[in-house]
């Protein structure tokens, strides 16, 4: 006796439908790394053939191979030791870090303020855009100044640089919400914090991602530049002592370090994201 075949189910659809978009989004991370990994060789070749071509002395531009012979004097050592990268690192993360979460949450706090309560806005946005205009680069040493030349410096300008793109994108976010969506909570006769945390606050949540992701970035900028200004541990104390001795295969190496760190740290941030809103994932890295 013959089975006799049935028509697909919707759930058979959905099911269909949903492997479909994972095989679908699985490539285009194969491809977007691939072409990540062709971009980084391309660049590589081009750099050496021109320092070959042109002849450039390694004081001024080094050969890859020489960046790379840094790299590992600063890796291929135990982590405890001073002369590696590992301590130097921990310094300028933990800092960023913690920089970041409390840049990250005062931004997140008057934001909210400001896009619930009018005058809050009127009081606030003008100062925070007039801080934010201010060069930070100047205003560094008065930091260096109130806060000392150690963690504190470091911490309080990595907080400064991630408060202002929270600040804007929760404001942002928190606007852009469906009036619909407000309007149906009164009619539940909701209070305002109850139609902050189950109406603005999800739907911002895109919004107040794309102001961490920035944030991070920003706080680890942050916290090298008050490093520069005469911290005595971190990775912009690495720098400067390379470029004290001429040894800029040693500052192409610590800046390497510092972009992958960056990306690390961008790459946590979209993953969180994904796990916390994950109806807005579109299958990106």
């Amino acid at each position: 006796m013959t089975d006799i075949p049935h028509e697909p189910t919707a759930f058979d659809l959905i099911a269909a439908s949903a492997v479909h978009a994972h095989a679908r989004r699985r490539r285009e991370r194969i491809r977007n790394i691939g072409i990540g990994i062709a971009g980084l060789l391309a660049l590589l070749v081009l750099w050496k053939l021109v320092v070959v071509g042109l002849e450039v002395p390694p004081y001024i531009l080094p050969a890859p191979e020489g960046v790379f012979i840094a790299l590992w004097s600063g890796i291929a050592v135990a982590p405890a030791s001073p002369l590696g990268f590992y301590l130097p690192l921990w310094s300028t993360l933990s800092n960023a870090l913690l920089g970041f979460l409390i840049g990250a949450s005062l931004g997140l706090f008057f934001g909210s303020l400001m896009a619930e309560f009018r005058p809050v806005e009127t009081a606030l946005m003008p100062y925070a855009f007039a801080l934010q205009s201010l060069p930070k680069v100047a205003i560094a040493p008065l930091i260096v100044i109130w806060f000392g030349f150690g963690d504190g410096s470091k911490v309080a300008m990595a907080a400064l640089l991630a408060f202002f793109p929270m600040l804007v994108n929760t404001f942002a976010g928190m606007r852009a919400t469906d009036l619909e969506r407000i309007e149906l909570m009164q009619v539940l006769s909701a209070s305002r914090f109850e139609t902050y945390r189950l109406v603005k606050l999800p739907s911002a949540a895109p919004y107040i991602f794309a102001g961490l992701d920035m944030g991070i970035v920003y706080a680890l900028l942050g916290t090298i530049v008050a490093e520069f200004l005469g911290a005595q541990e971190g990775m912009g104390v690495v720098i400067t002592k390379a470029q004290a001795v001429t040894d800029v295969a040693g500052v192409f190496a610590v800046l390497l370090v510092l972009g992958l760190s960056g990306i690390a740290l961008h790459l946590i941030v979209r993953g969180t994201q994904r796990s916390v809103i994950h109806w807005t994932d579109r299958g990106q890295l």
